[in-house]
């Protein structure tokens, strides 16, 4: 056992990239296992799942089977659900799709329908996972977040959950089942099924941590916790043993790499509610977890992390940033990486990919293209040694690192001259 006491709550998040077979499922009960006092679950959809959801609510057409291929996809995981308790469950979840996409194939925009099918996934994930972990001696219970009081606020991208609002009524006595929640979603302040952005399942599991005081929130994924520098780069890196909340934000926010939900980190601070990704397809060592806790800043902190997002555009307008332009940019959902003041002007950094969507909305505003976004977590290195490599614009500056836009021609080499002088390789 490795829990630190018999009473300790902990919050696990299941994603779904370590939900794809049935050996999957009979992992995450031996590490279930493993851990005393109480543990509660938060699953996203089960690998794929959500994408093929995604383009039957998009494409109509695609839908003929989907029902099907979902009942198969599922059954092959846990092939005893129509003989369980939650067959009927699992049968309304399916039999709700096919309704909705009807509904959606005469009126497109019905938002309700259209949610309802995306938030599917997940209630499908967490009947197949709660059956799998009775199965195995682990006693548990499909539950829907929006059912136990999880309330979701804001619009768009900028949605989360509602701490204030939210009141989780669950059982969490020494011998009730596991409950297995739904992440990503939960109600709206209509009262309707809401979703939060895609990769939301973090932001469910540390929100649902706080609402219940949890000891802490266990992220699994199938990699070996937050390296320094996003791996799709194809330069070794090591994995992060520490970082504070505020430098595990900077990393979620701009390092490129979707480890973690930008969102997840919040609720946990004012209880000081440590978080661990670990490796489900790896043993539990130091270098294959990192932990994320309170801020520890030191005179001799090192650099520990190299965030990079390829392709940005920045917005430069007037300070105080008009309104209508912020409204704009939820109402078509952009995402906004950063927005700086600086004297009289704001900075509006974004995607370049969204800035087809953006130009027929604003007029009157001045846009530059960067190569990248690059952040710095801890202590940020002299550029001008790497002047010849890349033209810097420093957005911000504080105790946690930096964040800078270059324009370069090379960007994978700058890369690894950073990480190779900044003794980030393995």
């Amino acid at each position: 056992m490795e829990a630190l006491s018999v009473h300790e709550l902990n919050v696990h998040k299941i994603g779904g990239s370590c939900l794809r077979s049935r050996s999957d499922f009979d992992l995450i009960a031996d590490k279930l296992s493993s851990f005393s006092g109480k543990q509660v679950l938060v699953v996203s959809a089960l690998w794929g799942v959500t994408d093929r959801l995604i383009r039957a609510v998009n494409e109509p057409h695609y839908a003929n089977k989907l029902v099907e291929d979902l009942r198969t996809q599922h059954l092959r995981i846990s092939p005893d659900i129509s003989e369980s308790s939650w067959n009927s469950l699992f049968e309304k979840v399916l039999s709700g799709i096919s309704r909705d996409l009807v509904l959606l194939s005469t009126k497109p925009n019905q938002i309700q329908a259209r949610n309802r099918i995306l938030a599917s996934g997940e209630r499908l994930s967490a009947i197949v996972v709660a059956n799998n972990l009775t199965n195995s001696n682990l006693p548990s219970i499909p539950v829907g977040a929006e059912d136990v009081g999880l309330k979701i606020q804001g619009h768009g991208a900028m949605k989360r959950v509602n701490l204030e609002s939210s009141k989780l009524h669950l059982n969490l006595s020494k011998d009730s089942p596991i409950p297995v929640l739904t992440g990503w979603f939960g109600e709206g302040e209509d009262g309707e099924i809401t979703l939060l952005s895609r990769g939301g399942s973090d932001h469910s599991a540390s929100s649902i941590a706080k609402l219940i005081s949890a000891d802490r929130v266990i992220l699994w994924k199938d990699i070996k916790g937050i390296q320094s520098l996003n791996p799709r780069w194809g330069i070794p890196t090591n994995t992060i043993p520490y970082l504070g909340y505020n430098e595990a934000i900077t990393l979620a926010m701009y390092g490129g790499a979707s480890v973690i939900h930008p969102f997840s980190i919040e609720p946990l601070i004012s209880s000081g509610i440590p978080m661990e990704v670990r490796c489900i397809f790896a043993p539990h060592t130091p270098e294959t977890t990192t932990y994320i806790g309170p801020d520890i800043i030191t005179q001799d902190s090192n650099l520990k992390a190299i965030g990079c997002k390829p392709g940005i555009s920045v917005i430069k307008c007037h300070a105080p940033i008009n309104s209508k332009i912020l409204s704009m940019l939820e109402q078509i959902d952009i995402t906004m990486w950063s927005i700086q003041t600086k004297g009289n002007f704001a900075y509006i950094v974004l995607s370049s990919s969204h800035m087809e969507s953006v130009f027929p909305h604003v007029d009157s505003v001045d846009v530059n293209h960067f190569t990248a976004l690059i952040s710095f977590v801890g202590t940020i290195p002299s550029l001008s040694e790497f002047g010849e490599d890349g033209n810097w614009h420093e957005f911000s500056r504080s105790k946690n690192g930096g964040l800078f836009a270059v324009n370069t021609d090379n960007l994978e080499y700058l890369l690894r001259k950073l990480s190779a002088n900044l003794e980030l390789s393995c």
